[in-house]
């Protein structure tokens, strides 16, 4: 029986197969150049595969992977009926309202929202009982207020410095981000007997 792990691209995933091999799961055939889609440890108990961010609830959620470590922002963004186990506390940072320092959020006026999160920026607004009018972005959000499309962003910031170079500011912190540990729901009760000690591992690494 396989325990198959679905991991967000990128600086998560780098991490995250630190920690597995931090347990003692060796990925021979695993190097960041490789162009295989699937890894397998040596003991073939343990695999992973590598995604886009949105797409690990999913796979999780579908029991395509019985596992899966990606960031909080995705799973507001992406609400999948899976067991969130574990933060990881992998790439920390805050999910914020930006925009300009002497520009003061004007609450009671219908405001627009520049953010590639519309479901975090709704719910958000929607909480303080602000009308909004979101934009979904793609690119650099930060853009948006500098050439008048919104008058504020919904962003996930670390170190503050871009917003910083473009003359944006941090209005208002809506909650703080990092990697999380997701369980699909029935292998957590069908292989709860290999997935336990996994959970458990993890956490030591914590």
């Amino acid at each position: 029986m396989i325990i198959r792990f679905a991991l967000a691209k990128g600086r998560v995933a780098k991490k995250a197969i630190e920690l597995l091999v931090a347990l003692g799961y060796i990925f021979e055939d695993y190097s960041e150049k490789s162009r295989k889609l699937i890894f397998t440890d040596t003991t073939g108990t343990v695999e992973f595969f590598l995604v886009k961010s949105p797409d690990v609830p999913i796979y999780v959620e579908k029991g395509a992977a019985d596992i899966g470590i990606v960031g909080k922002d995705v799973l507001m963004e992406h609400p999948a009926q899976v067991y969130e186990m574990l933060n990881l506390n992998i790439g920390r940072c805050k999910m914020c309202v930006a925009g300009f320092k002497d520009r003061p959020i004007l609450y009671g006026k219908k405001l627009v929202v520049g953010t590639k999160y519309p479901v975090i920026a709704k719910e958000y607004f929607h909480t303080k009982g602000q009308s909004v009018d979101i934009i979904k972005l793609n690119g650099s959000v930060e853009l948006a207020p500098l050439i008048g499309l919104s008058d504020c962003i919904v962003d996930i910031v670390e170190s503050g410095n871009t917003l910083k170079e473009n003359g944006l500011n941090v209005l208002e912190e809506i909650c703080d981000i990092s990697s999380r540990l997701i369980v699909n729901q029935v292998s957590l009760k069908t292989k709860h007997e290999l997935i336990d000690p996994i959970i458990k591992e993890f956490k030591t690494q914590l």
